[in-house]
Formats: C-alpha cells, sequence, structure tokens
C-alpha cells in the first residue's frame, strides 16, 4: 500500500509559492500528494520549493514527478537532469517518486539504485494517444526491476476501454490505474472502487485529460468511501459538462447517508454505455440531451406517459438488467408553473420542439392549457403540436402575438455560452417566461424579459422538481428536497461569483 489516504492530491504550478500553496491546501483535505517538478519553471524555482519542503518536511506521503515532454510532460532537461532533480526531492522529504518508462527503459537499474535507492519508485507508462492491445504485457514490463508499484495511464475514447483499464487493479495492492479523457471520468472517481493504489485528482491545474478536482472528487463523489456495494447512479448526455445533476443527487444521498454515487457520463453512443451498465452496477440514470428520445429503443419497458410523450429521461435497472423509463420532465414543468399562472384555459408558446419540449407540451396540455409551438425544425413542431392537439406558431408570428407563458425547451444560452438568447426582447409578448436552462440560474433570456417587466421563472425550479422526482423513483425514499435545492443553489451561487470580472 502507498498511502492510507487513497486520494492523490496533483500540485502543479509555476513558480514555487504557488507549489506551496497548492500543498496547503491539498492537506487539508488528504495526506497523499503528487508534486510535479517539471510544471516549475525552471531550476531556481524547482530549488527554492524544494529548500523549503527539506525545511517543513509536512507529514505527509509525497510522490516527487518529474514527467520529460516525451511522456507528456514539461520537463525539457536531459534525462541525467530529471534523475538530479527526483534525487533532490527524495532527500528534501519525498518518499516515492514516479519514474516514466521513457525513462527508466534507458537507464542501467545500478545508477537508479545510486541515485535514488532511497525513495521508492513508482514505474509509470502513460498513453496519451495510441492504446496498447495487451495492457497485462505493460504491466508485466513495468514490474521488471521490482519497483514497489506500477502505474498504466491509458487515454479512453469509450467508457468500456477505461473499464478494461481498472480491470488491471483488480486483486492487487501496487497498481495505480488511470483512464484518461472525458469519457472515462466516471472510471477515474470508480477507480479506489475497483482496487487501484491510487486516485489523482489536481487541487488547481489540470495535468491530464478527465481529472476530477481535488474537493469534487473528496466531497463531492466521496470516491475513497465507495465500495463494491455501493449503488451506482448517474446522468448521459453530450455534452454534460454543465450539469448540476450530480451535485443534486449525490446531496440527497449524502444527506440520507445512504452508500450511493451518482456521476456524469459522457456519452456519444448509447451503446458503449448501455454495454457498460452490468460491469458497472449502474441501478439507474438520468438522461438528457441529446438521448431523451434515442433511448427508448433501448428500454425493456416504458411508463405510459412517457411513452405518449416519446421521450424519457429517467431509466431504472431492474432485476437481469432490465430497463424501465420514465419522464419526471413532467412533474418538473407542473410544479414550476402551477403555482404562478392557472394552466387551465391558458394559451403557452413552447419555443423547441424536442425531448423537454415534449415533456413541456403534455405537461401544459393535460393540465388544460393551449400550447402553441415554434421550432426551427418545421416538421418536428407540427409533430409535437398535433401530438397535443395545439398550433404551430411561426416565428415571424411572435411580435405580433401574446401568450400567457413563454417556455424556452431549447439550450440556446446555456452555461458555456450564456450570452446568448433563443427569443430577442421584441419576441417576448406575454405573462410569464420561463427558461428550461438552470445554468446559469439567471439566462440572458430570463434578462431580456426582466428588462420588459416580465415575470420570469429559472429553470432551477424544474430542474430540483424533476430530478428530487427521480430520487425518489430510485431509493423509494422521500427525497430531502431543501438539502438538494440548496446544494444546487449553491453551487449556482459559487459559479456565478467565480465569473464575475
Amino acid at each position: 500500500m502507498i498511502s492510507k489516504d487513497r486520494i492523490c492530491a496533483v500540485v502543479a504550478a509555476a513558480d514555487a509559492f504557488g507549489m506551496w500553496r497548492q500543498l496547503a491546501q491539498a492537506l487539508r483535505v488528504t495526506r497523499t500528494v503528487e508534486l510535479r517538478l517539471d510544471w516549475l519553471s525552471g531550476d531556481a524555482e524547482l530549488d527554492r520549493f524544494l529548500a523549503r519542503l527539506a525545511r517543513q518536511r509536512p507529514r505527509a506521503t509525497l510522490i516527487a514527478t518529474c514527467r520529460r515532454r516525451e511522456a507528456g510532460g514539461k520537463f525539457r532537461g536531459t534525462i541525467a537532469q530529471q534523475l538530479v532533480h527526483l534525487a533532490a526531492a527524495v532527500r528534501s522529504g519525498c518518499a516515492w517518486y514516479d519514474l516514466e518508462i521513457e525513462t527508466s527503459s534507458r537507464c542501467p537499474p545500478e545508477l537508479l539504485d545510486v541515485l535514488l535507492g532511497e525513495g521508492r519508485r513508482i514505474a509509470s507508462a502513460h498513453f496519451f494517444q495510441r492504446s496498447p492491445e495487451n495492457l497485462r504485457r505493460v504491466a508485466a514490463e513495468l514490474g521488471r526491476g521490482g519497483p514497489e508499484a506500477i502505474k498504466i495511464a491509458l487515454r479512453c475514447d469509450s467508457l468500456g476501454r477505461s473499464l478494461d483499464v481498472l480491470r488491471l487493479a483488480r486483486g492487487r495492492k501496487d497498481l495505480i490505474a488511470v483512464p484518461m479523457g472525458d469519457v472515462a471520468l466516471p472510471a477515474r472517481v470508480l477507480a479506489l472502487r475497483d482496487g487501484s493504489a491510487l486516485a489523482y485528482a489536481p487541487v488547481e491545474n489540470s495535468t491530464a485529460p478527465g481529472q476530477v478536482t481535488l474537493d469534487a472528487m473528496k466531497n463531492l463523489y466521496r470516491a475513497d468511501q465507495l465500495r463494491r456495494t455501493t449503488r451506482v447512479y448517474g446522468v448521459i448526455g453530450d455534452p454534460i459538462g454543465h450539469s448540476l445533476s450530480p451535485v443534486l443527487q449525490n446531496a440527497g444521498f449524502q444527506a440520507r447517508k445512504m452508500d450511493a454515487v451518482f456521476l456524469p457520463f459522457l456519452v456519444r453512443e448509447l451503446r458503449d454505455f448501455l454495454l457498460s451498465v452490468g460491469r458497472l452496477g449502474i441501478a439507474g440514470f438520468s438522461v438528457t440531451l441529446p438521448h431523451k428520445q434515442a433511448i427508448l429503443r433501448h428500454l425493456d419497458d416504458c411508463d405510459p406517459m412517457a411513452a405518449a410523450i416519446g421521450a424519457v429521461n429517467t431509466v431504472v435497472v431492474r432485476g437481469g438488467g432490465k430497463l424501465y423509463g420514465y419522464n419526471t420532465d413532467y412533474v418538473g414543468v407542473l410544479r414550476a408553473l402551477e403555482r404562478r399562472i392557472p394552466l387551465r384555459g391558458s394559451r403557452s408558446l413552447i419555443f423547441g420542439a424536442g425531448g423537454a419540449a415534449r415533456a413541456v407540451a403534455f405537461a401544459l396540455a393535460e393540465s388544460g392549457a393551449s400550447v402553441c409551438v415554434c421550432a426551427r425544425r418545421a416538421k418536428a413542431a407540427k409533430g409535437l403540436a398535433r401530438a397535443v392537439g395545439g398550433e404551430v406558431v411561426e416565428r415571424p408570428r411572435l411580435q405580433r402575438e401574446f401568450f400567457d407563458a413563454i417556455v424556452n425547451a431549447t439550450p440556446v444560452g446555456m452555461h458555456p455560452a450564456a450570452d446568448r438568447s433563443p427569443l430577442a426582447a421584441c419576441e417576448l409578448n406575454c405573462r410569464l417566461v420561463f427558461d428550461l436552462i438552470y445554468r446559469p440560474r439567471v439566462t440572458k433570456l430570463m434578462q431580456l424579459a426582466a428588462l420588459r417587466g416580465i415575470e420570469t421563472v429559472s429553470g432551477v425550479e424544474m430542474f430540483v422538481a424533476q430530478g428530487t422526482a427521480q430520487w425518489e423513483i430510485w431509493t423509494g425514499e422521500r427525497a430531502p428536497v431543501e438539502a438538494m435545492r440548496r446544494a444546487v443553489l449553491r453551487a449556482l451561487t459559487r459559479e456565478a461569483k467565480m465569473s464575475e470580472p
């Protein structure tokens, strides 16, 4: 075992002060830290940092890394200089050092023993581009020469491949499995559960694709507390980085002290994800753009309302891996609007005709509202209007027509393109504007509406309502709604402050 704290904070900065500041932050969370010496801008900064490290000797398991550019790092010096720096780090208090195969394969074992014999070696291999066919052969090659631990980091273009990387660690205590890339993010979080000796998480600067921040790894996903019995849930979509579903759902699990975790899955191909459901032990998942309609083809059964809507945002994995679909967007719409306007007899415009728009349309129609649909895709707009007994409104008519409510069901204006609005101010002729987007909390569309004195409803209302309904479907328990809402609002407030000039 490398360390009792298996979440390894990654400290990487250009100067000694930044390295030390990050180290102090890391030690508040974990006692295992990788020091990326190759990120320091030159020998003077490196010497300054190691001198302070030698004086203060923090009580922690420190891993020195000075990765050369050939292996995906930043160090431009020679192999000899790299080894000298690592030796200095060992003398300064680093019990471990990481040496990539590009260097170790060109060094006589005797030289490593003389220079670095006091430290414990992690023999590592990083594959940022090519993917070796036989990962076990790579592990065997790394094990030659008797390192105390080995690490294999592989960029994965599919979830299935990331699980192949994790499989290497099963039954071993000396192997660090690092699936890299945005698609592999869930596997990074689950690496410790599957036996990896460490899971890396940066304090500030990402040093590899698809890394999860130290704060998220420790506090949001609680990666070091996950076990084989932990129930796994998630949200699938493309893109998925904007989603606050992990914040919402994990807050619920933590409030109820449940052994469960909720992860974001970047899913470009549904087949790749669905083939991994059993391997990951996934008990249920949320579905967002662009899969809400496509997922229907892969379900074993479906709630009648979801079938009528023609879109699913919630899936339960039942015995034998059977998939059962629901739509809780419908619930979210009703809870967000019912308290603000009388829906029966109202005239509402839905802008958009995708999966979310269908849920809005059915919710409004079932409540007795007159539904109008305006969308860029004329065929989709006509189909949706026909399904709910509504009408299509061509966009030029928006400046002349009046509605009780306008609902934006498109992703236009969603983070990070928050400066865009799907509709112009002159097209907002209504009493209320409801934007399904919740990130940012106040969208450009809502700002335009407010300037015209129009009441606005944030997508946060629908997001929390549909998400807590999902939570209850998955768990069979009453959701801690306020705890989940507070977590989302805290995240949005923090994000808004960070974006301030």
